[in-house]
């Protein structure tokens, strides 16, 4: 069969152990400068599925796609480091602002320039929860999708065998290429960093990292072209700039709030079966759970 064009959809979010005080901006939005910056954890689920496959079919290529501020080529080169051939880096402050639906679209214009046969992401974001973008992406670009996806069982150049992991069980489907798959935490995670691919690709950056960058540096990157990172602009892909950023995005977030859960009521429940089959009943009526 022939190599596989994989892309994986990948976001640099803020890490939500750290919210603060100054986690917002007045306009609803996520001050990312304020918060440490993070690869989504189920991205890198999604990266190792597409690892997976470029080992076992020859010839396939795996790249990243995100988009964000200059600073989010770090999660390109993280990805590099583990496996990956190398990413696009789709950023201009057109795109600020975004809510799924301006992200989607985005994307999806971004990934017509690419022709990939199969496009993974991670089900959902830890900034976000909405796990929308995968299958907005999907319909944008009119391909089959696969979702809540825990492994990759078999892959071809005209079809995957995926197992879904469900909220009552497991299933196996079969779909044709190309297709866009979301995958799940439960999945297996990512493998570490590579040392050789570490020195290899520490150097990489993409156009904005370059600005400040010394004459050294650019002699270095212009003997080595594999250590340019591609960085697309909203001139790069074929839009309409009302569909991008705050202007195309319908969900605004109003207010936030720090919750504080206090422990009010504390009961102990024996080590037998009765005494836990009483307590789900308990919490069953009162609609604790259930």
């Amino acid at each position: 069969m022939k190599g596989l064009k994989i892309v994986v959809l990948a976001k640099q979010v803020p890490d939500t152990r750290n919210v603060g005080k100054d986690a917002m901006k007045a306009d609803g939005t996520v001050n990312r400068a304020a918060l440490p910056a993070i690869f989504n954890p189920e991205d890198l689920n999604a990266l190792e599925q597409a690892l997976r496959i470029k080992d076992s079919n020859e010839g396939s290529t795996v790249h990243i796609l995100t988009m964000g501020p200059g600073r989010a080529a770090e999660i390109i080169r993280e990805a590099m480091f583990r496996g990956a051939d190398g990413g696009y880096l789709l950023s201009d402050r057109a795109f600020a602002g975004s809510d799924t639906l301006a992200t989607s679209y985005a994307l999806s214009c971004a990934l017509r320039n690419l022709s990939a046969d199969l496009i993974i992401c991670g089900r959902q974001a830890i900034d976000g929860d909405t796990a929308q973008v995968g299958p907005q992406v999907a319909e944008k670009l009119g391909l089959p999708q696969v979702t809540y996806a825990e492994e990759v069982l078999a892959c071809n150049d005209k079809e995957l065998t995926i197992r879904r992991r469900l909220e009552r069980g497991i299933e196996v489907v079969t779909c044709p290429i190309p297709a866009v798959i979301t995958v799940n935490g439960s999945a297996a995670s990512c493998r570490p960093r590579n040392a050789r691919r570490v020195m290899q690709y520490k150097y990489a950056k993409a156009a904005s990292e370059m600005q400040n960058a010394d004459d050294d540096y650019i002699s270095i990157i212009n003997q080595r072209p594999y250590l340019k990172i591609t960085e697309w602009s909203v001139n790069d892909i074929t839009c309409d700039p009302q569909d991008l950023g705050l202007s195309g995005s319908p969900t605004k977030v109003k207010t936030i709030e720090n919750v504080v859960f206090q422990a009010k009521e504390a009961k102990t429940v024996e080590a037998n079966d009765e005494a836990i089959e009483n307590m789900v009943k308990e919490l069953i009526s009162n609609h604790t759970i259930g």
